[in-house]
């Protein structure tokens, strides 16, 4: 990744490992994520999965250990490479963006980080 892309980002990415779904023309492509922020993800890419940037896709997340499942109804390819995926979220429902916010929140362990993040969602 450059450097201008790592200015350019106002999220703090939190790595997590569990398992994941890329929805892609109506076929899930099991996968993992890499890590994650409040406005997307990465994960690894599936063998045969051909990412274009700019595609639309549903992605959906399994927190370990938990029923909970984080879904991004519409998650735009960001950057493709050979080994990860990135994507960035457009549409997340409610209950998704609770369970993602708790799931930042508590890996960030800054409060005051985590209201500019969300404050920049918002004006995102």
């Amino acid at each position: 990744m450059n450097q201008e892309t790592e200015n350019k980002r106002r999220f703090s990415r939190i790595s997590y490992d569990c398992g994941a779904n890329i929805i892609a023309d109506g076929k899930p492509w099991l996968t993992q994520l890499l890590d994650i922020s409040l406005n997307g993800a990465l994960v690894e890419r599936p063998e045969g999965f051909k990412a274009v940037m700019g595609d639309p896709c549903a992605l959906e997340l399994t927190l370990n250990n938990s029923s909970i499942i984080i879904r991004m109804d519409v998650a735009i390819v960001a950057h493709s490479e050979e080994n990860c995926i990135g994507f960035t979220c457009k549409f997340i429902d409610v209950d998704s963006i609770s369970h993602l916010r708790r799931l930042v929140e508590l890996n960030l362990g800054d409060e005051e980080l985590l209201h500019r993040e969300l404050d920049a969602l918002g004006h995102h």
